[in-house]
């Protein structure tokens, strides 16, 4: 499985801006793919998953501010940020797991067997 992760940039305090994770294989519909971000001397933290069935996951920080969703037609999941804050600054990395896994599951990086490249996301104050 290869993952693309596309559409970051730089966008002022409470913009928008939207991810995007394309992911290769045949039944991404069954996957459960979630975002991460890691801002520079921070550590990788969880952002938001998503699992078959499109149930979600959010971290508190992000919840009401950001959306993810997925296009199985396309293999894709998208990251909707709203209201992006100087904070959410970061490198965002997508990242897959074949498995369909509760949500508390998908809050942890080792759930996760396959990584993207990162985009960055840079919000100025």
């Amino acid at each position: 499985v290869q993952l693309q992760a596309s559409g970051g940039g730089l966008v002022q305090a409470g913009g928008s801006q939207r991810l995007s994770c394309a992911a290769s294989g045949r039944t991404f519909s069954s996957y459960t793919v979630g975002w991460f971000r890691q801002a520079p001397g921070k550590e990788r933290e969880f952002v938001a998953g998503i699992r078959s069935g499109g149930i979600t996951s959010y971290a508190d920080f992000v919840k009401g501010r950001f959306t993810i969703s997925r296009d199985n037609a396309k293999n894709t999941v998208y990251l909707q940020m709203n209201s992006l804050k100087p904070e959410d600054t970061a490198v965002y990395y997508c990242a897959l797991s074949r498995g369909n896994w509760v949500t508390s599951a998908m809050r942890g990086a080792r759930t996760y067997e396959y990584w993207g490249q990162g985009t960055q996301v840079t919000v100025s104050s």
